[in-house]
């Protein structure tokens, strides 16, 4: 979902505390660490516990790698990832400074999907920062699966979530700066960021995995692209795989691309494999070299990890073994 950013290449300030959401983002969603850990001792860490996302999020990955280790199960930990982006006003491509629609509101889309095969999603929500953590609370606690616009953030408030103003004054600078001209053109690779997926492997070999994003700088309102969507900005299968997705959201929903490349595992491929044939499946259908990008991330229940995008640029961040590494994926273009 890459949109010209009036910013640039803007340097993503670190912050103070580096392995927590911090006080404030604990007020914004209040669900986010109810949960304790069943374990008493880190002495019960498996080696093979993970967490993988897309683009470089070292901080994010590192919160729920360091959540997995301490006995989260992998739907929690993916959650409290999300939720430092979401949370990182100089992010403008997710969460609280998410660049704006071409009316100047920042709307939010999430969803969820755990081991067991159950998802919930929101969309099109306006004032509430932590939009993975309700897509949760949707799953687990309404008999719906969607919720959107004003449901969703009535739904928020009424779980106790903080409402604000996510519109950040650089958002709202760049905005005011896109309407001199009103250019709505996607564009690859400028900020090195979007959509954050995250995919977490926990200590008892289950699979889940989230997906959260402000959507494309400048959208008609109302749009919502994939990462809402299951099967296409994520899905997970305990018993094959999971995947996520970034990019140009409409194209990643034509093809379904994280459904088709976990059915892809099931039939024998490779993580990396069937990442590749669901990028070709896009190209297929264009005339040409694509203006767009979309990028793939998924991962086999033996742990294998594949990646793949259309252009160069994208990236993958994945923690084990309380180290976090920053991946370049490979690309056709």
């Amino acid at each position: 979902m890459k949109i010209v950013h009036i910013l640039g290449n803007m340097k993503r300030k670190a912050f103070i505390d580096k392995s927590t959401l911090g006080i404030s983002g604990l007020l914004i969603s209040p669900y986010i660490f109810a949960k304790k850990s069943n374990h008493n001792s880190l002495n019960s860490i498996s080696s093979n516990a993970f967490a993988i996302a897309t683009w470089d999020v070292q901080r994010a990955v590192t919160t729920a790698g360091k959540s997995l280790d301490n006995g989260a199960n992998a739907l929690e930990a993916a959650v409290s990832g999300a939720a430092v982006e979401e949370a990182d006003i100089l992010n403008s491509t997710v969460g609280k400074g998410g660049a704006p629609d071409r009316e100047g509101t920042v709307s939010l889309d999430a969803c969820v999907m755990d081991s067991n095969g159950n998802c919930g999603a929101v969309l099109a929500v306006e004032n509430i920062t932590h939009v993975a953590a309700l897509a949760k609370d949707v799953m687990e606690k309404t008999p719906h699966v969607i919720l959107a616009g004003d449901g969703a953030r009535k739904f928020a408030v009424e779980q106790g979530y903080k409402t604000e103003d996510l519109l950040s004054e650089s958002s709202k600078k760049a905005w005011k700066k896109w309407l001199e001209k009103s250019d709505y053109q996607p564009e690859i690779n400028i900020e090195n960021h979007d959509t954050i997926g995250m995919l977490c492997y926990d200590q008892s070999g289950n699979l889940s995995g989230s997906c959260s994003t402000s959507g494309l700088a400048y959208k008609m309102k109302g749009r919502v692209g994939d990462s809402p969507i299951i099967g296409s900005g994520l899905f997970v299968d305990n018993t094959v795989g999971a995947a996520v997705a970034t990019g140009l959201g409409e194209e990643v929903i034509k093809t379904v691309g994280s459904f088709l490349i976990v059915e892809l595992m099931r039939q024998g491929k490779s993580p990396q494999k069937a990442c590749e044939e669901a990028i070709q499946r896009i190209i297929q259908k264009q005339q040409g070299k694509p203006n767009f990008q979309v990028a793939y991330v998924a991962t086999n229940t033996a742990g294998a990890i594949g990646a793949f995008s259309i252009h160069k640029g994208f990236s993958y961040t994945i923690y084990k073994n309380n180290n976090s590494q920053n991946i370049n994926a490979k690309s056709i273009y």
